[in-house]
């Protein structure tokens, strides 16, 4: 089971600084392993343009891959004092009419524009989603400023955007609400309500706050649910006094269907679950050989096997399994002389690698772009959400006000117009 304390000190990966693994073609400028090209976000200095201008700064800046340059003095690109400076990209922000902005992207060398977009200041959301396609236009691959993570706080379900900003407690089931997980759609989340009848696994709407119980989870414990990748099937785990089990639910015609157990426990405890990207596998935690471990099976529960190895005598329990959005990664976080630390697992060659060295830290999950994890950390003051790059091995914290737990990452939220 997903634990609920954690804490400190980072032990950074030992990977080349901003080195971009993404795949697709980019076109224009190339750079050499290990940089990140420089960009400069140039903008009026008040207003409602202004406001865009710093939003998206943050935004880019928080993607980890680029290298942010200081603001230059003038509000538009001169092209020859801008390469003087080593910048390759220059992002312009100028106001438009009734409250429109504009946002530019432009090549330096170039002159190229590789991007435009008109947003609105009052809608932030539309601010994250051209930050997003910024990145998209250079990388290949969008950012993770459009998102937002779930997370749990005093019992209650809290929503927070990926830049920190609209933290907002939601309306749940019961008290306490706890591991909430995300659809593939963004659209419904599925969580654990502690109502008097019992423990029921629950699916809410985001929008309308509608919520259903998942047939078959009114009795017994059921807990860390996880929505399969095409949104059409749940697992989560089915305790009763004989032990705990996973158990999956389908979705047929919008309603879902009592959930069937796809592993036998036989006294033995299996639980939180994590789909590969395809939706063929399942990672999940079973205390089948006494000590918690992560383990893999297919969907149906054929193949079982352990998935990370045993390291007795250095480390302990293992748990919280996530899956990486692109299938080459699994994190969890395993207890070191009885501390929680983030591992994660390359799935292809098997092995395994540490992330966090020092205090606690535990229940990653990942960003949909594979490269940034969430995890819950003490360092601080109180327990909180951080953030960290796997490719440049920057951290920064998220949340504040103590007392955060089970984060969970969103897709990509671009038609939530905030």
């Amino acid at each position: 089971m997903r634990t609920m304390l954690l804490a400190a000190g980072l032990l950074l990966p030992r990977l080349a600084f901003g080195q971009d693994t993404t795949s697709g073609v980019r076109v224009g400028i190339t750079y050499t392993p290990g940089t990140r090209p420089a960009l400069a976000v140039m903008g009026p200095r008040a207003g409602v343009a202004d406001s865009v201008r710093a939003i998206l700064q943050a935004d880019l800046d928080q993607s980890d891959r680029f290298e942010l340059a200081a603001r230059p003095a003038a509000d538009q690109p001169d092209a020859r004092a801008l390469t003087a400076l080593g910048v390759d990209y220059a992002v312009v922000v100028a106001a438009g009419a009734g409250g429109a902005v504009d946002v530019r992207l432009v090549e330096v060398r170039s002159g190229t524009e590789r991007f435009r977009r008109t947003v609105s200041a009052a809608r932030r959301t539309q601010v994250h989603a051209a930050a997003d396609a910024i990145v998209q236009s250079v990388f290949g691959q969008p950012g993770i400023a459009a998102t937002s993570l779930l997370f749990v706080r005093s019992g209650r379900i809290w929503r927070i955007d990926a830049d920190g900003h609209n933290a907002l407690m939601l309306r749940t089931a019961g008290f306490p609400s706890l591991s909430p997980a995300w659809s593939p759609d963004g659209r419904r989340f599925a969580y654990t309500a502690f109502v008097r009848a019992g423990q029921p696994v629950v699916v809410q709407d985001l929008a309308t706050g509608n919520r259903v119980a998942v047939p078959g989870t009114e009795y017994g414990l059921n807990i860390t649910p996880a929505f399969s990748p095409d949104g059409r099937r749940l697992a989560y785990a089915h305790g009763t006094e004989a032990g705990m089990d996973i158990y999956l639910s389908q979705e047929r015609g919008g309603r879902w269907e009592a959930g069937a157990p796809v592993t036998a426990g036989r006294f033995s405890d299996n639980l939180s679950p994590a789909w590969s990207a395809d939706g063929s596998r399942l990672a999940f935690i079973s205390n089948r050989a006494r000590s918690p471990q992560l383990y893999v099976m297919s969907a149906d529960g054929t193949g079982q096997e352990l998935l990370a190895r045993f390291d007795f005598g250095s480390t302990g329990q293992s748990s919280a399994p996530a899956w990486s959005p692109d299938g080459a990664l699994i994190a969890f976080h395993r207890e070191v002389g009885g501390t929680p630390q983030v591992f994660v697992l390359d799935v292809a060659s098997g092995a395994l690698r540490q992330l966090t060295g020092s205090g606690r830290n535990e229940d990653p999950a990942w960003a949909p772009d594979s490269r940034h994890l969430a995890f819950v950390s003490s360092r601080g003051s109180g327990r909180e959400v951080w953030v960290l790059d796997l490719e440049t091995g920057r951290l920064r914290q998220l949340t504040t006000g103590g007392g955060a737990r089970l984060p969970a990452w969103s897709p990509r939220l671009v038609q939530d117009d905030r």
